[in-house]
């Protein structure tokens, strides 16, 4: 009899073993998805990190959702407090320079066409359509490495995403095919539960109330790029006198031509709209618009602009960014 109960307990153990089964990857996935997909509002900080060769840029990320696809980012370099917002409503994407008073306007489909570092969806988007995707358990954190979309920078190829017990992002390591970190989000607080007012997502309600930049009306340097595509050089250099400032022509001619100007930024005296036609994109330490032939952005009073017929996109970026980085030269 004893046999036989004995015989009955160990059957009963394996069976409550193999039902219960281990919390695993698969289970993590459907739990975070369904914790992401249920939200209609959620508030988060943190710190965004982006590393371009030996510089690194830092940036306070704010980050806003409402349902509906109502999103609001705002990006705050912690060098200069400079502040960008990119602000997504049923209008359209915008981004926000309140410094001068600018709206860039785009017709984007921002957020989803790319991986995001700093928002939720996205971040579960790249997790559940990775099919090679690797997990592990390190330091009581579930780690999830995944592919990246950042369709313009080919030099990011995955990312790895730290998830707490508790299902809370923590932060997302961007690398390179060497596994070098190229860029890194650390979430420092999410709200589930945030409200917001009516105007919280709108246009106007961003830009009420702010603080114009008074920039210089001349431009004490010259910005070179670092990167040059091969068998081009600078052919040509001019300085002009513009309404309220000066602008610099930089003209780079050989295999892969192409123009750098550079123009003293000044505030607008009433919100201006300025239609946009591609993309929104960070470089290094700010927000600029990635279009087909030209890249455009805003640093520390001074108006970019990289034009060219013959550079592809990703080559665009690589000499903006070359700029921010560069030796000034008088």
């Amino acid at each position: 009899m004893k046999k036989y109960l004995l015989c009955i307990l160990v059957l009963l153990s394996g069976f409550l073993l193999v039902g219960c089964g281990k919390y695993g990857e698969k289970d993590i996935v459907n739990d975070l998805n369904k914790k992401i997909s249920k939200i209609d509002n959620y508030y988060l900080n943190g710190e965004l990190e982006i590393i371009n060769n030996e510089d690194s840029y830092l940036y306070d990320v704010e980050v806003a959702y409402q349902k509906e696809d109502n999103f609001r980012v705002s990006l705050k370099n912690k060098t200069n407090n400079h502040e960008q917002i990119i602000l997504k409503n049923q209008e359209g994407v915008h981004v926000l320079t309140p410094s001068l008073n600018k709206s860039f306007k785009f017709q984007s489909e921002w957020p989803y066409n790319n991986s995001q570092a700093y928002l939720l969806q996205t971040i579960l988007k790249d997790i559940e359509s990775d099919q090679e995707k690797t997990f592990e358990e390190i330091d009581s954190m579930y780690v999830f490495t995944t592919k990246v979309n950042y369709s313009n920078n080919n030099q990011l190829v995955k990312q790895k995403v730290s998830i707490d017990k508790d299902l809370n992002i923590k932060s997302v390591d961007i690398l390179n095919e060497k596994d070098e970190l190229q860029m890194k989000m650390t979430f420092n607080n999410i709200d589930y539960n945030a409200t917001y007012d009516d105007s919280y997502f709108t246009l106007q309600g961003n830009m009420k109330n702010v603080e114009t930049e008074t920039t210089s009306a001349t431009l004490d340097s010259i910005l070179y790029p670092m990167y040059i595509p091969e068998n081009t050089q600078l052919s040509g250099q001019e300085k002009v006198s513009i309404e309220n400032g000066e602008r610099i022509i930089l003209t780079f001619s050989g295999d892969n031509p192409f123009t750098v100007v550079q123009e003293t930024a000044k505030a607008a005296e009433e919100l201006l709209t300025i239609p946009m036609y591609g993309e929104p994109y960070i470089i290094t330490d700010t927000v600029g618009a990635l279009s087909d032939n030209s890249v455009s952005w805003v640093s520390n009073g001074v108006e970019f602009y990289v034009v060219s017929d013959k550079l592809s996109g990703e080559q665009l970026l690589e000499v903006a960014n070359s700029i921010n980085v560069n030796t000034v030269a008088k």
